[in-house]
């Protein structure tokens, strides 16, 4: 059985209905037990420093869109432009101006975005805040309560993000061809997993539960689509979630619509435990002794074989 998309139903993997009762105890578990001493390896402790939940919406989106590469190398590039943010990173928007602060971005590098593409992110959360009065209630002009997820939500967001007039920035209206700056607004159009818009998605819409900040209540979290990484896509696959090679959206929905076997409202609950057995727990995917000692061990299709 599929659903509209075309994904195969989770019910329907090949797992008998004990194993996915096990499984699902297992998996509350994994979540009851999330550890916050995760947060220090995982770009959402920087919202955690604020309190106003505009300014964690603003460093929700900037901590996210830099979320790809070496933990150590986010982390540092993250702290850089919240030093020129702070203390307050909603002021900072509502008074910036591209050109009279282009000085105090100069040399900021991650990876392949440089100070302009960084000036174009400051640029689009000022529109998106001017426009709407946050970030929130303009991705919520794209929401449709009848889609079955935020496909569609997602790519019209960041159309209307890439159509934005950044002349400020770049000198003309439209971004220059060989820019960098597109690559922080994927769209699911493409094919792409959007991995770190939907860690922001996620951060945003899920309930405050000690890791997540359930800023937009509009949203219900059973809309919400997976981030697919490297550890998910991994972890995933270990546990019969997806049979998909290819890290892309089809990937994503295929593995949350797995996850709504075990809780349908809020499937994407499981994520950050998940994550972190990689990112924290160091599972690389080849068996050791501390295959032993994993949470998930009982289930994992790796120490079947």
């Amino acid at each position: 059985m599929r659903n509209d998309h075309g994904i195969k139903s989770a019910g329907f993997l090949q797992i008998q209905d004990g194993k996915l009762v096990h499984m699902k105890t297992i998996l509350d578990n994994l979540y009851a037990c999330r550890s916050p001493r995760y947060l220090q390896n995982d770009p959402l402790s920087f919202c955690h420093r604020y309190t106003g939940s505009l300014d964690q919406e603003i460093v929700g989106l900037i901590a996210s869109s830099f979320a790809y590469g070496k933990v150590t190398s986010i982390k540092r590039s993250v702290e850089r432009i919240l030093a020129v943010v702070n203390p307050s990173p909603l002021q900072f928007i509502e008074s910036y101006d591209p050109a009279s602060a282009r000085k105090l971005l100069t040399g900021f590098k991650h990876r392949f975005n440089d100070d302009l593409d960084l000036s174009a992110l400051f640029l689009a959360i000022k529109t998106m805040i001017e426009q709407a009065g946050s970030i929130g209630d303009y991705f919520l002009r794209y929401y449709d309560k009848q889609a079955e997820d935020l496909t569609s939500c997602l790519v019209a967001f960041t159309s209307s993000i890439l159509h934005m007039d950044y002349s400020a920035v770049y000198g003309s209206k439209d971004i220059p061809a060989d820019s960098c700056f597109p690559f922080l607004f994927p769209s699911p159009a493409s094919g792409s997993a959007c991995k770190r818009l939907c860690m922001f998605l996620r951060w945003m819409v899920r309930p405050a539960d000690g890791i997540d900040l359930g800023l937009w209540q509009a949203i219900p979290p059973g809309k919400l689509i997976i981030p697919v990484d490297a550890h998910i896509q991994r972890i995933s696959r270990f546990l019969g979630l997806t049979q998909r090679k290819q890290t892309d959206w089809r990937m994503a929905q295929e593995i949350t619509a797995a996850l709504k076997t075990f809780d349908s409202d809020d499937p994407v609950k499981y994520d950050f435990s998940l994550c972190h057995i990689g990112i924290s727990e160091g599972c690389s995917g080849t068996k050791r002794e501390a295959c032993q000692t994993c949470a998930i061990f009982d289930i994992c299709g790796e120490n079947q074989k």
